[in-house]
């Protein structure tokens, strides 16, 4: 009874509003302790996608929890960085900024990447699965193999025609930050004068990471991974690939990584219309 008292004081204080550009650097921090290995440049154009989408939990000045609710448009939006500092878990603070997420997308449908063991939390909130993503582990090296292009010689309203086929909605904001990563690459194959498939490889707390890798066929996946990889001899590398892709996953197992851990990717409302079979690396768990 003490503890529920001693609980509902602290919801009492407790200020959920959104972040400041600067804060995003909070939200990311705590995504690094949790293990999931954000990169580097991610809270730049997380926030440049939905600038009123991060929520943050503020107890007498101090910061507690985070969570990122996008809208991408007016239908789909994406939940991630659902995170509370340790000494805070357990209080309720999780449910306010939770809910305080949901009523941001409250017309969306709401795509997530949620941790497994979390499944039947979601679940209780009328989330259901769709499928599960394998993070996978490898060493980057390896020659740059011949018909791969920088992204820059794609035109980018050719880019976002492509991506929109394949991602449930157009996301030119994230694509424009996305696609010009500091110590990175974003390479391109076009076949017959339009884009075939495109990747991006981008500088993490550890290592590197592929995302997206969207291709029309494995033959093209296998290109852009090799010529993404090649960029960072020597250096871990990781991918995180739909497991209902079986392409996505032996192209994975045939360059030698191993799975590190899983993610069930789960909607609020029906699986969007996408082509699964294009999707060799998904663009990053945080905002899918």
């Amino acid at each position: 009874m003490q503890q529920g008292t001693d609980d509902l004081a602290i919801l009492n204080r407790l200020s959920i509003r959104r972040m400041t550009r600067d804060e995003v650097a909070f939200a990311i921090d705590l995504a690094a302790e949790e293990g999931w290995n954000p990169g580097i440049p991610d809270g730049k154009c997380f926030y440049a996608t939905d600038q009123n989408g991060f929520l943050v939990g503020e107890l007498e000045g101090e910061l507690v929890g985070s969570i990122s609710a996008v809208a991408y448009n007016d239908s789909f939006g994406f939940i991630g960085l659902y995170i509370i500092k340790p000494e805070f878990r357990g209080k309720g603070i999780s449910t306010r900024l939770w809910d305080a997420g949901m009523a941001y997308l409250t017309d969306n449908n709401i795509g997530l990447d949620g941790v497994v063991a979390q499944q039947p939390y979601y679940n209780r909130h009328g989330f259901r699965t769709a499928y599960h993503n394998l993070r996978y582990e490898g060493v980057g090296g390896g020659i740059m193999p011949e018909g791969v292009v920088e992204i820059s010689e794609v035109p980018f309203e050719e880019l976002l025609v492509y991506d929109a086929c394949i991602f449930p909605a157009s996301r030119p904001q994230f694509l424009e930050c996305w696609i010009e990563q500091p110590e990175g690459a974003a390479l391109a194959v076009v076949e017959d004068s339009r884009v075939a498939g495109y990747g991006v490889i981008r500088k993490c707390r550890t290592g590197y990471k592929i995302g997206p890798l969207f291709a029309d066929t494995e033959h093209i996946a296998e290109n852009l991974f090799a010529a993404l990889k090649s960029h960072v001899p020597g250096e871990y590398i990781f991918l995180d690939t739909p497991g209902v892709n079986p392409a996505a996953v032996a192209l994975a197992e045939r360059h030698h990584m191993h799975v590190m851990f899983q993610t069930v990717r789960m909607y609020s409302r029906e699986e969007p219309h996408v082509s699964r079979n294009r999707i060799f690396g998904v663009t990053t768990f945080e905002l899918g």
